[in-house]
């Protein structure tokens, strides 16, 4: 579907944000064992080395996203949800692309992301591998672990 998308900083105040936040946290915990969910919350966004975007369309929130920079050269995606009522409008890819292109301008040099392992990620899968992510192990202060997939693409 064609839709005007958009993307601005987000300061993770206003309620529909927060709501979709929770949203995405109460997802992540009924797909994966608490200790395979590495989803934020509100508080945990608010890190300095994290940067948060929402989508928009028609003045309502259609998705979020995040980019935390693990140091100088290497950025990882963030809390990527997007309300389910704007599934298919190209949402999840404007929004990728705005976070890969901010991280251009930063000088980073790579993204990483962990996304879930079952069925319910593989939308979440293909668009990633879409935008040039391939998989690869853990990073960072990850473990393997069998409810994630790891990926990571040049910048």
């Amino acid at each position: 579907m064609e839709a005007t998308i958009l993307i601005q900083p987000d300061d993770l105040s206003g309620d529909a944000t927060r709501r979709l936040i929770a949203f995405h946290l109460e997802g992540m915990h009924d797909t994966s064992p608490p200790e395979s969910v590495h989803a934020l919350d509100v508080e945990a966004l608010r890190d300095p080395a994290i940067s948060f975007w929402s989508g928009w369309i028609d003045g309502e929130l259609a998705g979020i996203g995040a980019l935390k920079a693990i140091d100088a050269e290497r950025g990882e995606l963030k809390s990527m949800r997007v309300d389910d009522r704007f599934r298919g409008y190209g949402v999840g890819r404007v929004l990728l692309r705005h976070i890969v292109e901010v991280a251009r301008e930063r000088g980073m040099t790579s993204l990483w992301l962990e996304t879930g392992d079952s069925a319910d990620f593989v939308p979440a899968q293909r668009l990633y591998e879409s935008e040039g992510f391939v998989r690869c192990g853990p990073f960072g202060g990850y473990v393997p672990d069998p409810f994630s997939v790891f990926m990571t693409r040049a910048v």
